[in-house]
C-alpha cells in the first residue's frame, strides 16, 4: 500500500516564540518619574505613622514636584502615551488624594474620631472625582478657546498642598498641638475638599505659552531662584505664604473668566449669521 509523500508546506513548522515589541526610552522615563512620586506620596504616609510630619510633609511637597516634571518631560521628548496619562491620573490620587488625607487625620482629624476621618474621606474622594473630571474634559469639543488656561476647580497638586495648610502653622508654632486645633482644621479641609471638585475657575498657568520675551527671560529667572532659595531656607513659612496667595487669587480667577467668557459669548453671537 503506497502512501502519499507529504509535501513540506503540509508539515507545521513549530511556533515562533512571540517577541515583545521594543519600547523606546522616551516613553520610559515619564512613567520612571510618576512611579518615583508614587513611592514619595506613599513614603509620606509611612513618615506620618513615625510621627514625622515635616518629613512627611517634605515627601508630599517632593511628589508634586515630580508630578510637574514627568509631564514637562513626556512632552520634551515626545513621549506622551496613554498609559502613562492613566498612570499619572493613578498617581495624582495617591499623591494629593490619599497621602493628605491620612497625614491629616493622623496629625489632627483623628481627635473628632468618625467625623474627622469622614472629612478626611471627602479629601480623597473629591480628589478622585476632581481627576476623573478632568480626563473627561480633555476631549470636550464644545470646550471654549480660552479654557485652557483655567482649572475647573483646585488642581489636585495645589489642593493637597493647601489642605496641608494648617499643618505648615503648627510647624512654625502658631499651632501648637494638631489634635486640639482639629474643630478648626475640619472645616478648612472640608472647604479645600469642596473646591477641588467645584467648577469654580482657576488659573492653570499653561495659557503663557512655551515661550517668553527675551526681555522678560532673565528677570523671570532671577524671581525662581530667589523663590527656590526661600523655600528651601525658610520652607513652611513661604508655603504659608503661597497657600493665602493661592486663595486670594481665586476671585482674581473668577473674574478673568467671566470676562472673557462674555466676551467669547458675545463674539459668537456677532458672528451668527442673522434671518
Amino acid at each position: 500500500m503506497n502512501k502519499q509523500a507529504k509535501s513540506p508546506r503540509s508539515e507545521k513548522l513549530p511556533a515562533k516564540p512571540r517577541r515583545f515589541a521594543k519600547v523606546p526610552i522616551r516613553f520610559l522615563l515619564p512613567n520612571i518619574i510618576t512611579l518615583l512620586a508614587v513611592c514619595s506620596g506613599v513614603t509620606a504616609i509611612r513618615l506620618a505613622t513615625e510621627d514625622r510630619y515635616e518629613l512627611a510633609v517634605a515627601a508630599v511637597i517632593l511628589a508634586c514636584l515630580l508630578d510637574a516634571l514627568d509631564g514637562r518631560v513626556a512632552r520634551m521628548l515626545k513621549g506622551a502615551s496613554k498609559f502613562g496619562a492613566e498612570l499619572d491620573s493613578l498617581a495624582d490620587f495617591v499623591n494629593f488624594g490619599v497621602a493628605p488625607a491620612m497625614l491629616l487625620y493622623m496629625w489632627s482629624l483623628h481627635s473628632l474620631k468618625n467625623i474627622g476621618w469622614i472629612v478626611a474621606l471627602a479629601l480623597a474622594i473629591c480628589c478622585a472625582l476632581r481627576l476623573a473630571r478632568f480626563n473627561v474634559a480633555i476631549d470636550d469639543p464644545d470646550k471654549p478657546p480660552f479654557a485652557g488656561k483655567f482649572f475647573s476647580g483646585i488642581p489636585a497638586p495645589a489642593g493637597a498642598l493647601l489642605a496641608m495648610a494648617p499643618m505648615y502653622l503648627g510647624f512654625l508654632g502658631v499651632i501648637t498641638d494638631g489634635s486640639s486645633a482639629a474643630p478648626f482644621v475640619l472645616p478648612f479641609v472640608a472647604a479645600v475638599a469642596a473646591g477641588i471638585v467645584s467648577r469654580i475657575p482657576t488659573f492653570s498657568g499653561k495659557g503663557s505659552g512655551q515661550q517668553i520675551s527675551r526681555d522678560k527671560a532673565l528677570p523671570i529667572v532671577v524671581t525662581t531662584v530667589f523663590a527656590m532659595i526661600l523655600l528651601i531656607t525658610y520652607p513652611w513659612e513661604m508655603l504659608t505664604f503661597l497657600s493665602v496667595a493661592y486663595v486670594v487669587m481665586i476671585p482674581v480667577s473668577m473674574r478673568s473668566y467671566h470676562r472673557q467668557d462674555v466676551a467669547w459669548k458675545a463674539q459668537r453671537k456677532a458672528a451668527e449669521p442673522t434671518a
